[in-house]
């Protein structure tokens, strides 16, 4: 035995021991509960530093947790490694997407080995392999089939530096997620999944997330953007065509003084062509194409807009009211057409004010007249109807609903439903990514590639530097093919997709990662699916958690998973600080994990992590704080160490038949309130941090009681020491493995600590037998009473004012008034 805490050799030891009994291969006879415990899978685009490591450490101690409670544990990784991140990484080192993914996925794994994570690797799954990627295609066919993925022109974000599309979710503060560069707009083709379609069931099945933190639950709210209204058709006057608005205040409709377009709206165009502000127009769309969203709807910026030169009828009156542009108004909300009531809209009033278009009332308030042509603002709260026909005098509420019968009886409106959420563009003109399963042919049209011929396999050999059109257009050989309909010259579609199409159902593969006649093992699937516990970020609640929810919900029905939800529980990590600012090599400030193996050990890390603060907030990195916790597991080490002849194997049955003993009664109950907040910290609150300082404690309880123990050598002291000890290993152990299984070795064990039974409390060991109560005369402190727990309040009242120590203070006379708080205080007035 070492005489001091060899973290380097200790860990070393473990981990080969680990690999050689293959200890965190995940059990298929399924004779125990089950538990399905994931971590979202990295980009593998560099190394990972301490801040990453966070999500993962947290994950580690919930799976080992959940193997010593008696559950088949599946604990898997794998590797999201197609996209921009790698690819980008690979181009700034001139060298191929694959070399550099498939280096860095070796490099990642080893410090997850380092870091004592106990991911069955058995299981990997990497993405950028075509045994993975084949069945993104499978997938895309199968929606293609069914109508959920199309083909269309539309604007799309397009981010200039990376030369790609970018889905709505990924455009933040109308920038690039990933490069932050400023998002313009594109007319291209693209394909989309039809996520729409499933925009109530998405938002509906949120109330069955009671797992899911509450934030994450109103980010998803917000996103799908459900509003109930009114679509009204407006014609447009002398063309028979006309322009479908949606509107939640259908009540305002007399109110309305014109209609405003989209720029980006496909009438926008056509109503001006010809015209002599045509080209103004055009310069106009142009313009607002590359300003981004928020700028356009921004409070502070002016509502600029063309009156187009024509004019629509309003359906309940029969007004001739202006058509217009504005750039106010955004073609991804609504029908990219809006009725303007500006008496009534806060952006409707500022563009009429700005233009000179008549401002009409027709909501008045309770408490005032308003009138058009002075009012300072729009006034958006409910009221009675005027200057509204036959509707006058009602209600605002009743008078919407009335509005709303009559548009429907004239066939001029329907009753509809609103999102904000937009079908997810998935198309990439990137390199780096799943070829699009698709031919083009001019006699056929478009054709998926027959499921026997997949995967379309990406092509090695290719100049993948963005350029704003797909690299893979350069591949001849990849390019040309056969129709496989009717055998003449076709070509491939040249775009890649998403790169979180792969993670949309990874959690599925990782079932049964070897199959290679599906996607996944049904009966695997149904086994160990949904996950029971997920944890991430929460950077992801609008994409990937969102898009995995769609994925779950299509294969639902198409018949091949029987769940509708695929996370039970989602548990979203904050982020690691260092010098106020997060983790990353341009900023300088990152923390190594072999920094850190090297200089403290892997378990000193661990449980730096865990101990820092709340796992779900924010914390800043110390190193002040890494020593402390390589400090603890030195005295932890030392404690049991300097104890050995202490322990023995027969604990339970000296402590079964002992007298018993006040010292050895203290610290037994304290040893099992720690089992029970440990395990209630891990279990119901995943609060690692308190659960860590439950442990400390009892280690400082454990010092106190070993000093008495050499004083006062006996079996039951021995005896009782073993208990604590055995308990602190085992609860340790999903924290600080390696360190646990060395202590677990050391004081006699076989085998390893994550195979044992997770320790349990006994409510009756937790009830103390003896109580400290102070005692206070006239607010100062004048005695501590030990008495039994089961004294009451007249017992402990008459051994206060009978304690020798007290006496003195009272001068013989009869106190003027005794206050005792619980069983803890007793308070004197003299």
């Amino acid at each position: 035995m070492a005489s001091k805490y060899d973290f380097a050799a200790i860990e070393r030891k473990w981990q080969q021991r680990w690999r050689e009994a293959d200890l965190f291969r995940t059990p298929t006879e399924g004779q125990r509960p089950k538990f399905y415990h994931l971590d979202m899978f990295p980009y593998p685009s560099g190394e990972l530093h301490m801040g990453h490591m966070r999500n993962y450490i947290i994950g580690d101690v919930v799976a080992r947790h959940q193997v010593m409670s008696g559950c088949d544990v599946l604990h898997p990784m794998g590797w999201d490694a197609f996209g921009l991140p790698a690819e980008n990484a690979a181009i700034e080192r001139a060298i191929h997407p694959q070399d550099w993914t498939l280096a860095c996925i070796g490099r990642m794994r080893e410090q997850f080995v380092s870091l004592g994570i106990s991911y069955d690797w058995d299981r990997e799954v990497n993405t950028c392999l075509p045994e993975y990627y084949k069945w993104d295609q499978w997938f895309f066919i199968q929606l293609y089939k069914r109508g959920l993925a199309y083909k269309k022109e539309s604007p799309v974000n397009w981010c200039p530096s990376c030369q790609t599309v970018l889905a709505n979710e990924q455009v933040v503060g109308n920038a690039c997620e990933r490069c932050g560069t400023e998002v313009t707009k594109r007319n291209l083709e693209q394909w989309f999944f039809r996520i729409t379609a499933y925009a109530d069931r998405l938002l509906q099945d949120l109330d069955l997330l009671t797992g899911w933190p509450e934030r994450v639950l109103v980010m998803q709210r917000n996103w799908i953007g459900r509003s109930e209204g009114v679509t009204i058709f407006f014609e447009v006057e002398g063309s028979g065509e006309a322009i479908e608005t949606f509107t939640t205040r259908v009540d305002t409709l007399f109110g309305a003084t014109f209609l405003a377009l989209a720029p980006e709206h496909p009438m926008t165009a056509a109503l001006v062509a010809g015209t002599p502000q045509e080209q103004e127009v055009l310069a106009f769309i142009e313009r607002c194409a590359r300003e981004s969203e928020i700028e356009r709807t921004s409070e502070q910026a002016p509502k600029e807009g063309i009156f187009l030169g024509r004019y629509a009828i309003n359906p309940v009156n029969q007004e001739r009211i202006p058509i217009w542009t504005g750039n106010y108004v955004l073609m991804a909300y609504g029908t990219g057409a809006i009725m303007c009531v500006p008496a009534h809209d806060e952006r409707d009033f500022a563009f009429a004010r700005q233009h000179g278009i008549p401002v009409r009332v027709v909501i008045q308030p309770p408490d005032c007249q308003l009138d058009g042509e002075t009012m300072a603002e729009a006034y958006t709260e409910p009221g009675v109807q005027v200057n509204s026909g036959q509707f006058d005098g009602l209600p605002s509420d009743k008078g919407a609903e009335a509005i709303h019968r009559f548009l429907e009886e004239q066939g001029k409106g329907r009753r509809s439903v609103s999102y904000r959420l937009r079908d997810w563009c998935i198309s990439r003109q990137r390199y780096w990514g799943t070829p699009i399963p698709m031919i083009y042919c001019d006699q056929c049209g478009i054709v998926p590639v027959p499921e026997d011929q997949l995967p379309v396999l990406l092509p090695p050999v290719v100049d993948f530097r963005p350029r704003g059109v797909s690299p893979l257009g350069t591949a001849e050989d990849f390019v040309k093919c056969s129709c496989p309909q009717c055998g003449g010259p076709a070509k491939r579609d040249t775009d890649t997709m998403d790169t979180f199409v792969e993670s949309s159902w990874y959690f599925l593969r990782f079932a049964s990662p070897h199959t290679e006649e599906a996607p996944f093992d049904r009966d695997e699937v149904a086994h160990w699916l949904p996950v029971d516990q997920y944890v991430g970020g929460i950077e992801h609640a609008t994409m990937h958690l969102l898009y995995a929810r769609f994925f779950v919900k299509a294969l639902q029905d198409m018949g091949m998973l029987d769940f509708t939800e695929p996370f039970q529980s989602l548990f979203t990590q904050g982020m690691i600080y260092k010098d106020g600012a997060k983790m990353s090599k341009s900023k300088g400030n990152v923390v190594s994990p072999d920094e850190i193996c090297s200089k403290f050990g892997a378990d000193t890390g661990r449980l730096f992590i865990l101990f820092a603060g709340p796992p779900e907030q924010d914390t800043e990195w110390s190193d002040e704080g890494v020593a402390g916790c390589f400090r603890f597991l030195n005295r932890a080490y030392r404690l049991v160490a300097d104890n050995l002849e202490a322990c023995c194997s027969d604990w339970r049955e000296t402590l079964a038949t002992a007298e018993p003993d006040r010292v050895v009664s203290s610290l037994r109950q304290r040893v099992h309130e720690t089992i029970r907040r440990v395990t209630d910290d891990i279990r119901k609150r995943m609060h690692f941090n308190t659960a860590v300082a439950a442990m400390m404690e009892l280690m400082n309880g454990m010092t106190d009681f070993a000093q008495h123990m050499r004083e006062h050598p006996a079996p039951t002291q021995h005896a009782a020491f073993s208990e604590a000890a055995e308990t602190a290993i085992l609860l340790l152990s999903p924290f600080c493995p390696h360190l646990a299984d060395e202590l677990w070795e050391m004081t006699g064990h076989e085998g390893f600590t994550c195979n044992q039974p997770w320790p349990e409390f006994s409510p009756a060991m937790m009830a103390k037998e003896e109580i400290t109560v102070v005692v206070q005369v006239d607010g100062r402190v004048r005695d501590r009473l030990i008495l039994p727990a089961s004294a009451d309040t007249r017992e402990i009242r008459t051994r206060a004012l009978t304690s020798p120590r007290v006496l003195p203070f009272l001068g013989g006379k009869r106190p003027k008034r005794v206050v005792i708080v619980g069983k803890r205080l007793v308070n004197i007035v003299s």
